[in-house]
């Protein structure tokens, strides 16, 4: 009989899946509203929208109890009797009146917030968010190394490995970086932001508003974290085919944990200087390359073989069947031979690719991007993986002589 009636496994399942969806563990995830945030703008705008969203659902009970009052006490069965009336000054004054003092009423708190919101003035510290494809890079501008602004990239962090299923995936899959935007809680802090190459938008949802980060513009925004911890978010326009691969990572820190990252971070950056000075053995060479190329596979594939008519593979030998516009700057450096084959040319022809890029095509310059010693590391590991055996051990003295 069972079999006859399935509804009966339906109704079972509903009887028991209907308790378990309100109960507390699975009620906790189902959130539906706005999140408060942690700065004082992410209050302000949570507190708007809930003013508007009450203002909405008070008009929504008085057109709805309206519009059934009229239905159940003006049907037909009543013996109801449609007025007939042309031009009524009252109803016209009310429908003009009324929704003009809705929106005043809702006008004006807006307009506060949104003033609040522009306001960059008194800032303690300036952060430079520049957008590049795909990677942030962040400049501390009240802060110097060297002589130099504080300043660095943040790159996805997550694996081509777990991208493309060879490894598990964590927590943070495609939400974590090498390096975090680290800023002090309590502090204002003023953030402009702008791209070196199309249109980006810095979003951190927790900080209570996003903003767009275009080429030759510079856009101001302000926030202050009055909590710390760690606050996730990510490039929120369609910049290109990794879109989903330039997360925003934030560290709010107490002042004295601040100050003590402060001063490793430059430390740190001023050593990293000092190491171009060095020569470096093939293995460190080989491992920081390693490390760098992540930035290049997304592009060029973990395993070195490119994507079919967009990047070509990094491996000697292999074709690259593409469009002309993209084989031809290939072919012109030398990097591709008559049979249309990938040819590595000297360190000084691979070095200039990487540093200028290619004009027309999506290889982008890394000269500004890269240290000395990413770039000698970077150039070491392609030239000896997935088969090149060039064996060049290129040092970062030899990159800096380049630029």
């Amino acid at each position: 009989m069972t079999a006859n009636r399935p509804w009966r496994g339906a109704r079972g399942m509903a009887a028991v899946g209907v308790p378990a969806l309100w109960s507390s563990a699975a009620f906790a995830n189902f959130q539906l509203n706005m999140t408060p945030g942690v700065t004082s703008v992410s209050h302000r705008i949570y507190e708007l929208h809930m003013l508007i969203f009450w203002i909405c659902v008070a008009i929504g009970i008085v057109v709805f109890g309206v519009m059934f009052w009229s239905i159940v006490h003006h049907r037909k069965s009543r013996g109801a009797v449609a007025a007939q009336f042309h031009e009524s000054t009252k109803v016209e004054l009310a429908w003009t009146v009324v929704p003009v003092l809705i929106l005043v009423g809702m006008a004006i708190p807006a307009t506060k917030t949104l003033v609040a919101m522009e306001d960059t003035a008194d800032a303690d510290l300036t952060i430079k968010v520049t957008g590049y494809q795909w990677k942030w890079r962040y400049d501390y501008l009240d802060e110097k190394v060297g002589g130099e602004t504080l300043g660095f990239y943040s790159n996805l962090k997550t694996t081509p490995q777990q991208v493309y299923g060879d490894a598990p995936k964590d927590e943070h899959y495609l939400l974590e970086v090498d390096r975090p935007l680290v800023l002090p809680v309590g502090k204002k802090v003023r953030i402009v932001t702008t791209a070196a190459d199309v249109i980006h938008s810095w979003w951190v949802p927790s900080l209570g508003w996003k903003r767009d980060a275009i080429p030759g513009f510079i856009n101001e925004s302000w926030t202050r974290i009055e909590q710390p911890g760690t606050y996730r978010g990510q490039c929120a326009e369609l910049c290109g085919k990794d879109h989903g691969f330039m997360p925003i990572v934030i560290v709010a820190m107490n002042e004295p944990d601040y100050a003590k990252w402060l001063a490793d971070t430059k430390a740190g950056l001023l050593a990293e200087r000092d190491s171009a000075t060095r020569e470096w053995s093939r293995d460190e060479l080989m491992a920081k390359g390693a490390s760098v190329f992540q930035t290049c596979a997304a592009c060029h594939q973990a395993n070195g073989q490119g994507l079919p008519g967009m990047f070509p593979p990094l491996v000697a030998g292999q074709p690259f069947a593409a469009p002309e516009p993209l084989l031809a700057p290939l072919r012109e450096r030398g990097f591709l031979d008559g049979a249309g084959n990938i040819h590595i040319g000297s360190v000084t022809q691979h070095a200039e690719i990487v540093m200028k890029g290619i004009p027309g095509t999506p290889m982008s310059a890394y000269a500004g991007q890269l240290s000395d010693v990413e770039i000698a590391a970077v150039l070491t590991y392609i030239r000896n993986s997935w088969g090149n055996t060039l064996g060049d051990v290129v040092q970062p003295a030899a990159i800096k002589a380049l630029r």
